[in-house]
């Protein structure tokens, strides 16, 4: 004879009959005007009677999930405030421009009615100390983050507080990598963006120049820049130099590595990184051409592009955005070469606040903004790159002009480098970049930048090994 359920197992089959009919409410998996599962199939299904569903199901109507309908049954209800399930969404400032998130958001809240998105921006400096303050205080659930963002966390030991996510197969696959630590992949890649040449076609055509291809050296742009240059009115080339995901393209594409030897100790190979740093300040000697007091400003290259105050600009896919209102052509190339054909890359992502009490709404829109009818809409209403590579590769009906060699980043893959294949940790970039400044400025001559730098490199390593209990 079997044994008589308990009235323990009872109440665990009852809330667990109204805890997985609340999220799936609530998640949108039962929209609003859909109709229950019959009192009889639920009965089954949970193996409760009939006057326990009915019990189940009023605490429903209590929270104003569900109203039944007289010898109908029971339906979704409407949303109402009180029964949203409210989840923090961070993003960078230029994630409006660069993905139409609003649009993307108004698309999720319309399939997902019950969940409300609270939106907050994350800043583009302090952000370490910023994401930990507000995951630790459940004050962010599911936020944006780029590969250096991703860097100093792993730097601080702080992925643990990264909700590890699942690959997708759909992704590109280089933009993987940047985001696993410890054998996991803790962000989602939303875009990415690598940087190109953007040029002023008409400019060009005026001066009676070759457009820019994939066999310029930086002495062929520096060449057209020149001519390009009208005093008082424009100049050749510029932009922002001392950006973080700028300057160091020079040491990348020089083929610059700091790597310490096996007692730890950086013995640098002067040459490439001279190399790297001199195109830079090669640049800054050409104030007809290129714009130097520009070049220590927040300055926006675009802005300047787009009032043809500059005939040529280092821009990214994203920063293209700013360029669709141009009213004059403009295309764009690959960056000139040095030892190497490299350039850098940026991959912004989706992460996920491992404490958070809203996780699998998070991770709903986490997986809305990365499914392929939201790539798409990036891909149709931006110029930025979607991760997911069938959207970001269609060619349908487009929502807005491109430039002809849009699809330009195809060809480049093998050319994308991220500034972490430096070696170097934040810290030691930040030192390498203050050294730079001083030799770009004239303080310093070649020799003394670069013992310098090798200098306060091997002080910054062993200052770590001292901090090691």
């Amino acid at each position: 004879m079997a044994e008589k359920p308990s009235r323990k197992t009872f109440r665990v089959r009852l809330d667990e009959m109204v805890d997985l009919l609340r999220e799936d409410i609530l998640t949108g998996r039962l929209g609003v005007d859909k109709y229950l599962p019959s009192e009889a199939e639920l009965g089954k299904q949970f193996q409760l009677s009939n006057n326990s569903v009915r019990k189940g199901l009023e605490v429903l109507v209590q929270e104003g999930l569900i109203e039944k309908i007289p010898k109908v049954g029971n339906r979704v209800a409407a949303p109402s405030p009180e029964t949203n399930t409210v989840i923090r969404f961070g993003y960078h400032e230029t994630i409006a421009l660069e993905t139409g998130i609003d649009f993307l958001l108004d698309e999720f809240h319309k399939r997902y009615p019950h969940i409300q998105v609270q939106t907050l921006k994350v800043p583009t400096s302090n952000y370490l100390g910023f994401y930990k303050e507000y995951m630790d205080a459940n004050l962010l659930d599911v936020f944006t983050m780029n590969d250096y963002n991703f860097t100093v966390l792993q730097e601080n030991d702080a992925v643990d507080l990264l909700e590890p996510v699942e690959t997708d197969p759909h992704h590109y696959p280089f933009l993987t990598e940047p985001f696993v630590a410890n054998g996991e992949q803790l962000v989602q890649p939303l875009i990415f963006t690598p940087l190109v040449l953007c040029y002023n076609k008409r400019h060009f055509i005026e001066k009676d120049l070759p457009e820019p291809d994939s066999g310029w050296t930086w002495d062929d742009l520096f060449n057209a820049a020149r001519r390009l240059a009208v005093g008082n009115e424009r100049y050749g080339f510029y932009y922002h130099m001392l950006a973080r995901n700028r300057w160091p393209l020079f040491l990348l594409q020089s083929g610059m590595k700091f790597v310490p030897d096996e007692h730890g100790t950086y013995r640098l190979d002067c040459e490439k990184l001279m190399e790297g740093l001199d195109v830079c300040k090669d640049l800054l000697g050409m104030e007809n051409v290129f714009p130097s007091m520009l070049s220590a400003s927040n300055a926006d290259a675009e802005e300047l592009f787009l009032q043809q105050k500059v005939s040529i600009i280092i821009t990214s896919y994203s920063s293209l955005n700013e360029l669709k209102d141009a009213d004059f052509p403009f295309e764009i190339a690959p960056l000139p070469s040095l030892r190497e054909f490299r350039t850098l890359m940026i991959v912004i992502g989706l992460a996920i606040n491992r404490k958070s009490k809203v996780k699998e709404a998070a991770k709903l829109l986490a997986d809305f903004l990365r499914s392929y009818e939201s790539q798409l809409n990036i891909h149709r209403h931006t110029l930025s790159i979607p991760a997911n590579k069938r959207a970001a590769e269609w060619t349908g009906e487009d929502k807005l002009p491109r430039p002809s060699r849009y699809y330009l980043y195809r060809e480049i893959i093998p050319t994308f480098r991220l500034a972490s294949e430096l070696q170097l940790t934040s810290k030691e970039l930040n030192a390498v970049y203050r050294e730079a400044k001083l030799y770009w400025s004239g303080l310093y001559d070649r020799a003394t930048v670069c013992r310098n730098i090798e200098r306060a490199l091997n002080e910054l390593n062993r200052s770590e090994v001292e901090a090691v209990p």
